[in-house]
């Protein structure tokens, strides 16, 4: 009985390798499956006659399977376990006596040309032992690690930071509004790290509901001034804690609502600022707090209070809606702060993707930071114009323009504000855009901060049709040149992987970029850019082939070699088809909005280069179903781009078992020394706890969305990952060095400051929609024993 039940097992793994093998055969894929399927029937008819050539047969597909899979990756073992897997365990269960024919009495034959003493266990013994002693070499084997060191040397010791503040402070998002995510502190080091405990925790009550969107997010970032600490909640309620205890001072709650048509709930910080004039005559809102809301409103509350700023726009409340060409609720709002600068309130605004093509402007607005009064407003549809337009009297922004919906970075020295822009919609449909709209869409701009007027524009995607918008805010630092001078540099972090460092005075690049031929095979009505920018400094990757797909058997990974050939792909920017594409990097990016930090004294950069492939699929538009109530469009699914001749079905690339198609690692850390654009060291990073039904601690490199910063005692701290940990790692060398679990997923950006002579680290940890990650509301402050 085991005999036969042995022998069925192994036809129908034979069948099925061979017919899909076929497949994959014919589409121009390895050939391996369809010849390891046909062995295995062979197999299967040699254990049916206990035949003696059975184990030796086998064997021999062992090692064979091995000898490619070794070919193929190297030993890489979470690349070799599902391609070896299933044949060395049935090479195991061949060990068992009644498999091969034995039954409880001995070996039966009815066929005296068969040996009595059946397929011998040895041959597959022996491919069983080389082929685990192989596997157990390969798991302490990391081919994708790159060792290294940072230079440790301080270039610069009062570096310029964009700060007029305390060191223990953290006044923008970014820090500064140069966007380091740098702080100066030294009290937490490599040495004492492990000792950081926690020191206060707060829950804010703002709880993803069961109505809300799927991309609902903390995101956040607190500010910390003097006494106080400054945060907002996906629902738009800012709050203001004590920064020694965690204690609340106040709250307000801007009751923005809950809209279906919203395509994200999300709040990524506010803005303090104070006036030099001290305020009022009564002094209230002599220091601010400004929030945006995801009903399109700027909000003005007094820092020490908590109060509506009346004097500000109407009864404390801008209208961001004002002026658009279009107003459904739901379709347009900011979802970050804007930046504070020579008393102008200089904001952007997130228009939901894919939606329709009758969308709000992406204007960029100036406002009076006492008033809320108009002063300036640059339209990439309309890019000259940055006179006010006059809203009462009808005007309306250029419908449908490059939106910036990221951080902004500020140089008050030279007066220019750097902008990150995205695309009109839809994302993956390029006819019909003004010259305008192509000169600046996927490009970061810098603006005259008093006037608007555009200074300089550097264009990171032409034409783009994957949804690459620059979504990291813009990293100001001065590099110091093998002459020893200075140059004011800007660090620009891209979704395809890119790092760009310009000369932030020109946009001039500092680290080579040059064109490259880019594939073409648009739909009829569109076409692509005939090359693409590449910066010398990269974290692109490597075009994905048979042998980078991945899965947790052979068979579901035969299943992603399949689609990786029936799917247009022919690299980096292959554009949308009604077939299927494969876009890679896909829609998150290799760097998402959590930007990168750098440190202005070592002149270095941490950053955290994530992989996950995604597949578009162009939609004729009579093809499109009626929508459902509730539905909405997002990164994943059916996107509808009502007026356009095309929807989009988008998602990750995953197997059938929904794993990614693409082999780990998904996420790393990386060190580079940005003088010369070199990267140090790269880790993988984080582990599949949270992503599989059991807790399996498998590091195996996982992707993320977040931030990192950087400390003046050397480390750098990260959450971001899809496991809910919060890391702190040694900058020199990128080894992890201590980790914290979280009771949700940290997809926030940390912060630093000091109260009191004591060194707090701050962590959000209220989970991610996209991402999957555990919601909650939890701020949580570490520190090291009083």
């Amino acid at each position: 009985m085991t005999r036969t039940v042995t022998a069925i097992g192994f036809a129908l793994l034979g069948a099925l390798l061979t017919g899909a093998g076929s497949w994959l055969a014919v589409l121009g894929g390895s050939w391996y499956y369809l010849g390891a399927g046909f062995v295995l029937l062979i197999t299967a008819v040699l254990i049916h006659s206990r035949h003696p050539l059975t184990t030796w047969v086998y064997a021999a597909l062992m090692l064979a399977t091995l000898a490619w899979a070794v070919w193929e990756v190297g030993f890489d073992w979470w690349q070799l376990a599902p391609r070896g897997g299933i044949i060395v365990v049935l090479g195991l269960w061949l060990l068992i006596p009644a498999a091969r024919g034995f039954d409880r009495s001995g070996f039966v034959s009815a066929s005296p040309a068969v040996s009595r003493s059946g397929p011998p266990a040895m041959p597959v013994a022996v491919a069983s032992l080389i082929c685990i002693t192989t596997a157990v070499y390969a798991m302490f084997q990391d081919p994708h690690d790159l060792a290294g060191r940072l230079p440790e040397q301080a270039l610069t010791p009062d570096p310029a930071m964009g700060a007029d503040f305390a060191d223990g402070d953290w006044h923008q998002y970014g820090r500064t509004n140069y966007g380091q995510r740098y702080s100066p502190l030294t009290q937490i080091t490599p040495a004492n790290v492990n000792s950081l405990e926690l020191a206060w925790t707060y829950q804010t009550g703002d709880v993803k509901l069961p109505e809300d969107v799927t991309e609902t997010t903390y995101q956040v970032t607190p500010l910390k001034v003097g006494n106080s600490l400054y945060v907002c909640t996906p629902h738009n309620i800012a709050i203001a804690l004590d920064a020694a205890t965690g204690q609340e001072q106040w709250r307000y709650d801007a009751n923005s609502g809950l809209n279906p048509d919203r395509q994200h709930q999300t709040c990524r910080g506010v803005t303090y600022w104070e006036d030099p004039a001290g305020g009022a005559d009564d002094g209230l809102c002599a220091r601010r707090v400004y929030m945006p809301t995801a009903d399109a409103r700027l909000i003005a509350l007094d820092a020490a209070t908590g109060a509506r700023c009346t004097a500000f726009a109407d009864d404390g409340e801008l209208q961001l809606e004002a002026g658009m060409p279009y107003n459904p609720a739901g379709y347009y709002y900011s979802t970050s702060p804007p930046v504070a600068v020579d008393g102008l309130l200089i904001i952007g605004g997130a228009v939901n993707d894919n939606f329709s093509i009758y969308s709000q402007s992406g204007v960029i607005r100036a406002f009076d930071i006492d008033t809320g009064a108009l002063v300036w407003n640059w339209d990439a549809g309309n890019p000259d114009q940055t006179t006010p337009i006059d809203i009462a009297g009808g005007e309306t922004y250029m419908p449908n323009s490059p939106n910036s919906w990221s951080i902004f970075s500020v140089d008050e020295e030279l007066g220019l504000v750097y902008i990150p822009l995205g695309n009109q919609v839809p994302d993956q449909l390029g006819m019909g855009r003004s010259r305008a709209v192509e000169e600046h869409s996927s490009s970061v701009v810098a603006l005259d901060v008093a006037t608007g007027q555009r200074e300089w524009v550097f264009q990171t995607v032409h034409h783009d049709l994957w949804d690459m918008d620059v979504p990291a805010q813009p990293v100001l630092i001065n590099l110091t040149q093998p002459d020893g001078s200075d140059v004011p540099a800007l660090v620009q972090a891209t979704k395809q992987g890119d790092i760009y460092v310009l000369d932030r005075r020109t946009g001039t690049p500092l680290l080579d970029v040059t064109e490259v031929p880019a594939p073409g095979g648009a739909i009829p009505e569109d076409f692509t850019a005939p090359t693409q920018p590449v910066s010398a400094l990269s974290f692109s990757p490597d075009p994905l082939t048979g042998a980078d797909m991945w899965g947790i058997t052979m068979l579901d990974q035969l299943v992603c070699r399949i689609q990786l050939q029936r799917l247009n792909y022919e690299g980096r920017y292959t554009p949308p088809s009604i077939n299927g594409t494969i876009v890679h990097p896909g829609n998150f990016g290799v760097f998402n909005w959590g930007s990168v930090a750098v440190d202005p004294v070592r002149q270095v950069m941490f950053g955290m280069p994530t992989y996950l492939p995604f597949t578009a699929r162009l939609v004729p538009r009579d093809q499109i179903p009626d929508p459902v109530e509730g539905e909405t469009a997002s990164e994943q699914g059916l996107n509808r781009n009502e007026g356009a001749p095309y929807g989009v079905v988008m998602g990750p690339f995953l197997g059938p078992l929904q794993v990614p198609c693409s082999a780990p690692p998904w996420g790393y850390v990386a060190g580079v020394d940005l003088r010369t654009g070199e990267t140090a060291w790269q880790h993988k990073n984080g582990t599949v706890r949270d992503m599989t039904p059991l807790p399996l601690p498998f590091e195996l490199g996982v992707p993320g969305i977040g931030g990192p910063i950087i400390t003046g005692g050397g480390m750098a701290f990260l959450a971001a990952t899809v496991d809910n940990y919060l890391r702190g790692y040694d900058l020199t060398s990128g080894d992890e060095i201590w980790r914290a679990r979280l009771p949700a997923g940290g997809q926030s950006t940390p912060m630093t400051y000091e109260h009191d002579g004591r060194q707090y680290l701050v962590m959000v940890a209220g989970g991610h929609g996209s991402v999957g990650t555990k919601p909650g509301d939890h701020i949580l402050a570490y520190a090291l024993p009083e």
